[in-house]
């Protein structure tokens, strides 16, 4: 008798996430629920993200960051990651730009900049 123990195909691992139908009429895989989709006046808030994006900031502007987090922390009882306080941020200011346009906070401040 082998001690060996049964490991799992390199293709059982390493499987498309996308639903393929190889053969017609084969029954369809589960399918995870749809993700919802963000709102664009609303930020995404704790989902799962695909996306990435590497944003580099001076050191005030992260210490600007991390006091906002704690001072939500300690003042408002809320638990928020700096993506997530990004993520609110950015969200913010793009309802501004999408309401106002020309008129808005972003815009003033770049072409001021």
């Amino acid at each position: 008798m082998s001690r060996r123990v049964s490991m799992p195909a390199a293709d059982d691992l390493f499987r498309p996430t996308a639903s393929v139908r190889a053969v017609p009429d084969a029954p369809e895989p589960a399918q995870p629920p749809p993700a919802e989709t963000a709102d664009p006046a609303k930020p995404s808030g704790r989902i799962r993200h695909d996306e990435k994006m590497t944003v580099y900031v001076t050191s005030d502007e992260l210490l600007q960051i991390e006091h906002a987090r704690l001072a939500l922390r300690a003042s408002h009882g809320l638990a928020v990651d700096r993506g997530r306080l990004v993520r609110e941020a950015v969200a913010l200011v793009l309802a501004d730009f999408d309401t106002h346009g020309a008129d808005s906070v972003l815009v003033r401040r770049l072409t001021d900049g």
